[in-house]
């Protein structure tokens, strides 16, 4: 099963780095946060990749033709300013009458990827998703008038489940993609969901994206906790 990774985004809230490299290669622990991706996958034996890239292609290129692993990599230019459904449909002509793996450049997560295939081919939806509960960013205070009744530390349980960007797609979903300027976390998610084709399935792990500099100083501190 192919794993597409979306990786040719501006990462414009980084751009400390991403002024000179692409996001997915901003380095963790000295290893681009694309690769601790991938790992996660072929941990569990997936090792054919479709990297969707384009801003700064040339360097994810250079880099895989530099450093050698035992998997099987497509790099993709689906242009600078293409949207995320964009990118992916433009990635179409690799990916018809199969069923594939999604995730984005920039994030990472101890998730078992067995499970989260099994779960989908048991439940025979278009789409998976992985749902995560964040981090919460700040203590909770339950307040009765100017008194504070009980405080507590930040818990990833006061914050709602959101999409966690491992997805499992059938390449049915492919047709609800419309051209380049389409974002795949609006209508086409949208769209399935209404026609219950749109399943969750819930992450209780660790799992951080990297969007921000903050985001990076975490995953530096964290990044043992994917276990690979």
């Amino acid at each position: 099963m192919n794993v597409v990774i979306l990786a040719g985004g501006l990462g414009t809230r980084l751009s400390e780095y991403t002024k000179s490299i692409p996001k997915p290669m901003v380095k963790i622990k000295s290893i681009p946060i694309i690769i601790h991706i991938m790992k996660i996958y072929s941990k569990y034996g997936y090792k054919n990749f479709i990297i969707a890239a384009g801003y700064k292609k040339k360097i994810i290129s250079d880099y895989f033709k530099k450093n050698k692993f035992d998997w099987n990599v497509k790099i993709i230019n689906t242009g600078k300013n293409t949207m995320t459904g964009g990118r992916l449909k433009r990635l179409s002509p690799y990916l018809k009458n199969k069923t594939f793996m999604l995730t984005y450049g920039d994030g990472v997560a101890n998730i078992n990827i067995k499970k989260l295939v099994n779960f989908h081919f048991k439940n025979k939806k278009m789409i998976t998703l992985s749902a995560v509960r964040p981090p919460a960013r700040f203590g909770v205070i339950k307040l009765l008038g100017n008194k504070v009744k009980y405080f507590r530390e930040k818990s990833s349980i006061d914050e709602g489940w959101i999409n966690g960007g491992f997805f499992v797609i059938n390449s049915k979903f492919l047709q609800l993609l419309k051209n380049d300027k389409t974002f795949l976390e609006g209508k086409p998610l949208e769209k399935a969901a209404k026609k219950n084709q749109l399943l969750a399935y819930k992450h209780y792990g660790f799992w951080q994206c990297m969007d921000t500099i903050r985001d990076k100083e975490i995953l530096e501190k964290n990044i043992h906790k994917i276990k690979i």
